[in-house]
């Protein structure tokens, strides 16, 4: 249904939404994101499934009546027919919708946003990708957003042409301390679902945080994991999923690696790092100050490389906005995964392939996640066993 529309090649994607209505914190992220560029236009939603919710938040984003539902089936099923229906759908609610919704638009030809992690399970996770086996004319697309920071781009093109040489070690750490009480018991939203495991799945801070992580160091190096040893642990009494976790990698071709990801490391915000090591050098990146990747040519001084100045590459311009200086982060990280998908959807507008630059993270990347979740909850419960991947 998608392809058949005949939009202007320039033209806004005509974008919906399912959840991120009033009080949710990741709607309005996208959104902002969305908008970024210019390149979508957001017409219509089911924003809640409680009806008085969703009028009154589709009221503040100017929906017009008929657009704003409160069941993601009917908004697929009627912005289908419609001829300024939605081409794409942002799909930014609790995990255990992300499928249900996703295979109700991928089913209508729409394409999708899907926030991360994919699943509530592994099970879920590749009954999507069957679905999208099938439709292969629907893109989809999840938004693991550090993905689409430009110095990240840099250093994924470094390595790919060897500038490190062979790699042999890969850190990452994703510290938080939202969660070193029981925030869940107090009502607040977000700690609530995400301590849920009938609306998070088996992972807590590993599915949240943990595989932001994971994605990153397997994206940027080009390397596959084999298999893991996991420890993950509930320190806040009474919390069922975990809320720490320490896993221990194994890459195929030899390659080592190590992640620690926390909700209760008090003292840290979203410390998000990673390092990496080769044969001839070492990469260093860290989250809160994204706009530098330190480099280290091995028996030579550590240099920096700042997105947008001297020694950066045609991998991190693209996805660069501002001159160097003036800070780019999180947001725009979102948005350049957002631009991607727009140019892919413009390119099937058109009848074409979308240039071979355009990249985001899609269904794989999301399989490979809920694997990895899965691997590490069955690690940890059998006192740290290596576990496939």
């Amino acid at each position: 249904m998608v392809s058949g529309r005949s939009d202007a090649n320039t033209g806004r994607v005509r974008l919906g939404m399912v959840g991120g209505g009033q009080g949710a914190f990741i709607g309005a992220v996208h959104r902002l994101a969305a908008r970024m560029d210019d390149q979508y236009e957001l017409v219509a939603g089911a924003l809640s499934a409680d009806a008085a919710r969703a009028r009154a938040s589709g009221a503040e984003l100017g929906f017009a009546p008929d657009r704003v539902y409160t069941d993601f089936r009917d908004m697929a099923r009627v912005e289908a027919k419609r001829a300024d229906g939605i081409e794409a759908v942002s799909i930014v609610t609790p995990n255990y919708m992300h499928v249900p919704a996703a295979m109700a638009f991928i089913e209508a030809g729409i394409h999708v946003i899907c926030d991360k992690p994919l699943a509530l399970n592994l099970k879920e996770a590749k009954a999507l990708e069957k679905l999208l086996a099938k439709r292969k004319d629907v893109i989809f697309a999840l938004t693991h957003n550090y993905s689409g920071y430009p110095m990240i781009r840099q250093a994924k093109a470094m390595i790919a042409a060897g500038e490190l040489g062979e790699i042999r070690v890969l850190q990452g750490e994703y510290p938080q301390d939202w969660l070193t009480t029981a925030l869940e018991k107090t009502g607040q939203k977000q700690a609530a679902w995400r301590t849920d495991p009938k609306r998070s799945g088996a992972g807590g801070c590993v599915g949240d945080i943990g595989t932001h992580t994971y994605q990153l160091l397997c994206n940027v190096s080009g390397l596959t994991c084999d298999e893991l040893s996991a420890d993950l642990t509930s320190f806040v009494k009474g919390r069922v999923l975990d809320d720490n976790a320490h896993v221990m990698l194994r890459f195929k071709g030899g390659a080592k690696g190590m992640i620690w990801a926390s909700q209760v490391a008090p003292g840290n915000e979203n410390g998000l790092k990673i390092r990496i090591y080769g044969t001839k050098g070492g990469l260093e990146w860290k989250q809160e100050d994204p706009n530098y990747l330190w480099f280290t040519p091995f028996g030579e001084p550590k240099r920096l490389i700042t997105r947008g100045g001297a020694g950066s590459n045609a991998a991190a311009g693209r996805m660069t906005r501002v001159p160097p200086g003036h800070p780019e982060g999180y947001l725009e990280g979102f948005a350049n995964i957002y631009s991607e998908v727009a140019r892919a959807i413009k390119a099937k507008r058109a009848g074409r392939k979308p240039d071979k630059d355009v990249t985001f993270p899609g269904i794989a990347d999301g399989v490979a996640g809920m694997a990895f979740i899965e691997a590490c909850v069955t690690s940890s419960e059998k006192n740290g066993r290596w576990t496939r991947v």
